[in-house]
């Protein structure tokens, strides 16, 4: 790192690519110095788009430049395994997208790997790093609404996708669960930690993705969770948290909330609003600040998404995929 600027190479070129590299180009500190994708074509018209200093046609390429100070990979998550591995083997910092990866085995080996080369993994878990988002655990863990008794949240997408598409296809890890459910999931587990017991139902398509979802997780503490995903039906992506005292609910985007509803008994309701400053749905730009304020603190793992926080969410998501049947051909 530059006394002034993180250096960042961005791997993959498709619209979460876009979206994390233009709010790059908002932090101050922040530099994207290089962006590789599959084909050399591809990457150009990449660099030339965003103001980009060089362009690599191989992942391998990107993974040895040794400006780089941290590599943002944005592909399917079928190919996080091997993009941020490549990575972390020639010594670079990650920040990867979710999901991790497939499934917790993959987890497990980039951590290793990380822990192995000292370097810095996170995954792009938005959402934990949303200011709101961050308030309302806040909220929860200091006993706002007392003991959690149950938590909602959906997430569904109305497509259509045809079976070529990255959301359906198999081989990319394609269906609802990990593209989507992911957001779920891991709001659940902000709040509770990892499920004592799982059960689950779903759709599959004829090629094996799971079309939708839904997930009912039990914990210790008699706390429940109904969660649900789909690719089949827009739903009010809202979220609900209720407990022993009152009741946050996000009306909608509680991945990326602009406003959330606290009700507690015999109170009228508080509404928790988004800093103007923040921008609507700016929660890139606090990721990102994040992973910068970790590297240059010397960290290998950011307090807000940690390592072994990911690691729960991957299992849960594994036995998730065992209950519904979604098995990937990768996974053998």
């Amino acid at each position: 790192m530059t006394e002034e600027n993180v250096r960042w190479g961005i791997l993959a070129t498709g619209g979460i690519a876009a979206a994390f590299t233009a709010a790059l180009i908002d932090l101050p500190d922040a530099e994207v110095v290089a962006v590789a994708s599959r084909t050399e074509e591809s990457a150009k018209a990449f660099a030339e788009r965003f103001g980009i200093e060089r362009a690599y046609g191989d992942w391998a390429a990107l993974a040895a430049d040794e400006d780089i100070d941290v590599v943002y990979v944005a592909t399917p998550h079928s190919a996080h395994r091997a993009a941020a591995g490549l990575c972390l083997e020639a010594g670079r910092n990650v920040l990867v997208e979710k999901a991790f990866t497939l499934n917790s085995r993959e987890a497990n080996e980039l951590v290793a790997l990380a822990a192995e080369r000292g370097s810095f993994l996170m995954e792009a878990m938005w959402m934990y790093c949303n200011p709101l988002v961050r308030r309302l655990k806040a909220l929860v863990d200091d006993g706002a609404i007392g003991e959690v008794r149950t938590i909602q949240a959906d997430f569904g997408l109305a497509g259509p996708f045809p079976p070529s598409h990255r959301l359906r296809d198999p081989v990319q890890g394609g269906g609802a669960l990990l593209d989507l459910g992911v957001y779920p999931v891991s709001f659940a587990q902000l709040l509770l930690g990892e499920p004592a017991d799982i059960k689950a139902s779903a759709v599959l398509s004829a090629e094996g993705a799971d079309l939708q979802t839904a997930a009912l997780f039990s914990w210790d503490s008699g706390a429940l969770a109904a969660l649900h995903c789909s690719i089949v039906g827009g739903t009010g992506t809202s979220a609900s948290v209720t407990g022993s005292l009152g009741r946050i609910d996000i009306p909608d985007g509680f991945f990326h909330p602009e406003r959330f509803v606290l009700h507690r008994d015999g109170r009228d309701p508080e509404e928790f609003v988004l800093d103007p400053a923040d921008g609507p749905r700016n929660t890139l730009r606090h990721e990102a600040a994040e992973v910068m304020r970790a590297l240059r603190a010397g960290e290998t793992e950011s307090p807000l998404v940690p390592l072994e926080g990911t690691l729960a969410v991957m299992r849960t998501l594994d036995a998730v995929r065992e209950r519904i049947g979604v098995r990937y051909a990768q996974e053998g």
